[in-house]
């Protein structure tokens, strides 16, 4: 086991390294840089634009660089745990994420809690009263809830929070807490406009992960361990969650690795739908105006969790299921 994880985390290292690569060059892709973008907006807007300051901003930020250049300079700068400078934002990378990465974590958890508290109970249910009214009543439920889009949730929930709610419409505090700094009245506004964006963001997701934990629950239990437990008298509830549940569970455990980047990325749609200060507007407004240390930074973060959350998934999937081999090839 010892040394498949080492042989797994030497094998990230160039996995890194090359995604790293391709998120620099597709970032440099579109023509132009920041700077170029925002002359071209203040330009627009009819205002001079003062070359000497240009000049001077694009030697600072390192854009007169060359490619290869600006990309070491990027990477040994991460390594060092500097993540570059924000053009849109004229701070530091890490200030920029800074509280947007909270409120991100806080939502994507909570979110992540709701969908498993009421996907586990409700597939089960479907699973062991298959053809029920019940079956079908929820089968149905879960239906309108893939079909129905995240963004059009939004808007109806947003309309009926603040109608029926009281509250403000947008946003995941009051306008009077946005700047100001942390106390246990924020929290608590914070709290208030939480259940808003968790439901329409998990709705998708409750009604995705039923279905799956339905049909794999009912393959299992249609499986001949499943009669040979029966005939033992095995009680039901024991029977099924030493075997079939546990077993059924793989696919939830395999879902680890897009886990991980989903607390932090966030739903962008929705986010921008609710005007949610979290990251993903912030990476989506990066990518438009090539702010390409916020985005590169941002994106390799992503990329980094998505690796490791693969590696915890194949770990905690072969700890689950005794079929699972790390080391088939070696039998």
């Amino acid at each position: 086991m010892l040394i498949y994880i080492l042989r797994r985390i030497l094998t990230m290292i160039p996995t890194l390294l090359i995604i790293s690569m391709l998120v620099f060059v597709i970032i440099q892709l579109p023509p132009g840089d920041y700077l170029e973008s925002y002359i071209a907006e203040l330009q627009s807007q009819g205002e001079s634009v003062n070359e000497e300051k240009i000049q001077y901003l694009r030697k600072e930020y390192g854009l007169d660089k060359s490619m290869p250049e600006q990309y070491w300079t990027w990477m040994t700068g991460m390594l060092q745990g500097d993540f570059g400078y924000s053009f849109e934002y004229d701070l530091p990378v890490n200030e920029v994420v800074g509280d947007r990465l909270i409120l991100t974590v806080l939502i994507s958890i909570v979110t992540i809690l709701f969908t498993w508290l009421i996907a586990f109970p409700i597939g089960i249910y479907s699973a062991t009263h298959q053809y029920s009214w019940g079956d079908y009543g929820l089968s149905f439920l879960g239906f309108i809830g893939l079909a129905t889009p995240n963004f059009l949730l939004a808007l109806v929930m947003l309309y009926l929070a603040n109608v029926y709610f009281g509250t403000s419409i947008g946003g995941l505090m009051a306008p009077e807490y946005i700047d100001a700094p942390w106390s246990w009245a924020k929290v608590k506004d914070i709290l208030a406009h939480l259940w808003i964006p968790v439901v329409v963001i998990g709705t998708s997701g409750t009604a995705g992960m039923i279905r799956r934990i339905r049909a794999n629950l009912l393959d299992e239990l249609q499986k001949q361990y499943v009669t040979t437990g029966r005939a033992k008298g095995l009680p039901p509830g024991k029977l099924m969650r030493k075997y079939p549940l546990r077993i059924a569970m793989n696919f939830f455990v395999a879902d680890v690795g897009n886990l991980l980047p989903q607390v932090i990325s966030g739903a962008e749609i929705v986010a921008v739908v609710m005007s949610l200060p979290t990251t993903g507007p912030m990476l989506l407004d990066a990518l438009q105006s090539q702010d390409m240390y916020l985005a590169g930074s941002f994106l390799m973060f992503l990329a980094v969790l998505t690796v490791v959350g693969v590696l915890v998934s194949d770990l905690a999937l072969a700890a689950l299921d005794p079929r699972v081999r790390l080391q088939g090839a070696d039998r």
